[in-house]
């Protein structure tokens, strides 16, 4: 038997089986076919008859018939100009300007663009606009303050660039004989994800500093981004009295902003709660099987070598990530946090001359 003929041969079958059973479903069913491309195939046949079963094969299926692509584009573009519309207000406001495209066309172009609930459309607005500075709508505006107002609502974190809001927490590693219990201190840059990890013997405020000390402020001062505030949760080692306790010291000596997370709320920290599961199952699930450990440092020399991976090789789906890495994404964003300290200086020595002057 030729090529050819293996192509026809089972699509013919298919054909006069639906014939003789007079059930295209069940026809359908028995040879493994879906009952489109029974359809496609008796229409094919009708039109051209075997020759133009052969020019089709299973692996190669005749792509569904699509939108125009002016029409496609101004759906996606309706999306971000008015998220909070449903597929039929956006057929019906298209159908305005003279583009017709039906509702669940209008909803078969967002599930390519994935856009196609309210959320996947905010989050895609707001990435646009932070990452191509777009001056926002009124609908825009109402549309991004209403998700706002529903995420604060159920303890959900807002950040604006790097740098914004940062996420400290404490994760209990295990115990590891001849070293005693490991205690991991975790920093997350909420806008970017870009992470840091350090592990201790101990979990108190003193190891809660060092962390920024050690990792963290010599990164932010390195790159000249202002860090601005940082989330815990209400643990011991990050809360006591400002003028005793070491961690709050340090935020005092460099001028951070201190936010804790709601009371019997962790979930508020949830970034570093998914970062904590994912390092388990990709770092340490590994690292503990490789190789036995006898001293801390043996083990932060491993994870350096792991959140070098995750921050500059390992695709990121957070809400400004968009897929890029956390390094990507602070490389490309960090400007942001940079503008933002300029336009601070500027307004704050504006308001300065204004206090001068009427003073005078």
């Amino acid at each position: 038997m030729n090529q050819s003929a293996k192509i026809i041969k089972p699509k013919l079958g298919l054909l006069e089986l639906a014939k003789q059973l007079g059930n295209v479903q069940q026809a359908c069913k028995v040879l493994g076919y879906s009952r489109d491309s029974y359809y496609r195939f008796k229409k094919l046949y009708e039109q051209g008859g075997e020759l133009a079963l052969q020019e089709i094969s299973r692996k190669k299926p005749i792509e569904k018939n699509r939108v125009e692509p002016h029409i496609e584009q101004a759906v996606v573009n309706m999306a971000y100009e008015f998220p909070a519309y449903g597929q039929h207000r956006v057929a019906n406001q298209l159908r305005l300007q003279g583009i017709m495209v039906s509702g669940s066309g209008v909803r078969s172009i967002w599930l390519r663009h994935d856009l196609e609930s309210f959320k996947k459309r905010l989050i895609a607005l707001e990435t646009k606009v932070a990452q191509e500075g777009l001056v926002l709508t009124e609908s825009q505006l109402q549309a991004l303050e209403k998700a706002k107002a529903a995420r604060e609502a159920q303890g959900e974190i807002e950040t604006q660039h790097p740098g914004y809001l940062c996420a400290q927490d404490t994760y209990y590693v295990g115990h590891i004989k001849g070293i005693g219990k490991i205690y991991q201190q975790t920093f997350i840059d909420t806008y970017s994800r870009l992470a840091f990890a350090k592990v201790y013997t101990e979990k108190n405020s003193l190891v809660a500093a060092d962390m920024l000390n050690d990792k963290v402020i010599p990164f932010f001062d390195n790159e000249q981004v202002a860090l601005l505030r940082i989330l815990t949760d209400r643990g011991s080692e990050y809360n006591g009295h400002k003028e005793r306790h070491a961690y709050e010291l340090y935020l005092n000596l460099e001028d951070i902003e201190h936010t804790k997370t709601k009371a019997y709320s962790p979930q508020t920290n949830g970034i570093c709660e998914r970062f904590h599961k994912t390092m388990k199952t990709e770092c340490y699930d590994i690292m503990f099987r490789r190789k036995i450990y006898t001293e801390l440092k043996e083990i932060q020399q491993d994870i350096e070598l792991w959140l070098e991976f995750y921050n500059r090789e390992r695709a990121h789906s957070g809400k400004y990530c968009y897929g890029k890495t956390p390094w990507q994404t602070w490389v490309e964003t960090k400007g942001l946090a940079k503008e933002k300290q300029l336009e601070n200086l500027f307004y704050s020595s504006d308001s300065h001359c204004v206090r001068t002057n009427a003073d005078e």
